[in-house]
């Protein structure tokens, strides 16, 4: 494929066209027309040709998703699974192996296959190296135990990417692997976790001799911190990022401004400005840093995006809340539910504000994601670690 610009923008044209005189999207099922626009590389078009893409800059997807969304296409199923099409494909795109690729993508992408994250544990949770989950080989299998917390949609998954300790000799970062999980095993147990707004989209998971292939397991015996991070990278883009002008929470808080004349108090109307323009940077910034990230993967950088997410989401909810009076006070939905998908802007501003505290926690906490960008970012010197060459099995817990 000639990668000049011209030369791309017209083979795309060419396979977008394609795909709509194959498969009418007005008559085809969803699975099926995602199926096809997977087997044209029309998925993710900077993924390796065959497997969803054709090796080209990521910056042409936005073409893509234009041409179809006007034809009425149907579109992946990003709000049901995220952790999916955000965090599980493009770390086995980088770094799983081509059978892996074949296998597992596919699937991903038309919804067959809903993902959920096994990563934190009670006693891991921002210091993630530190897991207990074990993994122990057994032939060409991998016996698993352990306990899993605070993962979402854990209930509407049929996979999951799991890091675990397979050497509890080695350092704490250095005895990880990275494995796919058959949610359907019997060993695994799933229960809600109810948070603050009512809704158990959380869970904790429990993991009983779960047997797992030697075939799902993703990249070296030892390598999992590193697939990890590719994973937590890929995590705080996409949730610091991709939302259009007055998307998400911004959106919300200025159709609420336009729409309702109370609250419209000419005061408030300096701090809606400050934080209209916040988001609007934020938003601009994601759109560089998506562009930067077209010829590789994601690096710390995207820490930043998630922090300033957390916190813009925050402040909003809560702005949102003070204009509304005693009427954002009311909360009247405490129901618990079992969502299909995360919602982070909500049915109400009582809602959004709830469910914004959880922000500064979730994808990496903010605590740690400053960590992250002072060090990997900015090149401050590190924080001294004195378990960072002592065995895992030493370490007191």
């Amino acid at each position: 494929m000639d990668h000049s610009a011209d030369a791309v923008e017209t083979e795309l044209h060419t396979r977008v066209r394609e795909l709509l005189d194959t498969r009418d999207p007005a008559t085809t099922p969803a699975a099926d027309f995602l199926g096809a626009r997977f087997d044209a590389g029309l998925a993710w078009v900077h993924f390796p040709k065959g497997y969803g893409g054709l090796g080209i800059a990521q910056t042409h997807q936005a073409q893509v998703d234009a041409a179809l969304d006007v034809a009425g296409a149907p579109g992946p199923a990003k709000s049901r699974n995220g952790i999916g099409l955000g965090m599980a494909a493009p770390t086995i795109a980088a770094l799983g192996t081509d059978e892996q690729r074949a296998r597992f993508l596919r699937p991903l992408y038309t919804g067959e296959h809903i993902y959920c994250q096994l990563f934190s544990e009670p006693g891991a949770g921002s210091d993630l190296a530190a897991v207990a989950t074990r993994a122990v080989r057994d032939g060409d299998e991998w016996i698993v135990n352990g306990q899993k917390v605070w993962t979402s949609g854990a209930h509407n998954a049929q996979r999951a990417i799991l890091v675990a300790r397979t050497d509890p000799s080695a350092p704490k970062h250095a005895g990880l692997t990275y494995f796919i999980v058959d949610m359907a095993d019997p060993g695994i147990e799933i229960r809600p976790l109810r948070q603050i707004t009512g809704e158990a989209e959380f869970n904790e998971v429990f993991l009983t001799d779960v047997r797992i292939p030697d075939a799902n397991r993703i990249s070296d015996i030892g390598n999992g911190w590193r697939v990890a991070t590719t994973t937590l990278n890929n995590e705080r883009v996409a949730i610091g990022s991709g939302a259009p002008r007055e998307g998400g929470m911004i959106g919300k808080l200025a159709d609420h401004w336009r729409a309702d004349p109370d609250v419209r108090d000419p005061s408030k109307l300096d701090t809606l400005m400050r934080l209209w323009v916040d988001a609007e940077v934020t938003r601009l910034t994601g759109e560089r840093l998506r562009g930067q990230l077209a010829a590789g993967q994601p690096g710390p950088e995207g820490s930043a995006m998630k922090l300033a997410f957390a916190r813009q989401a925050q402040q909003i909810s809560g702005f949102d809340l003070e204009i509304s009076g005693s009427a954002g006070l009311r909360y009247d939905d405490w129901s618990l539910r079992r969502p299909e998908s995360v919602d982070f802007t909500g049915r109400d501003a009582g809602y959004r504000y709830l469910r914004a505290k959880g922000n500064s926690i979730e994808g990496g906490t903010s605590e740690i994601l400053r960590n992250v960008v002072a060090e990997r970012v900015l090149g401050l010197p590190p924080e001294h670690r004195v378990d960072k060459d002592v065995a895992w099995k030493d370490l007191p817990r």
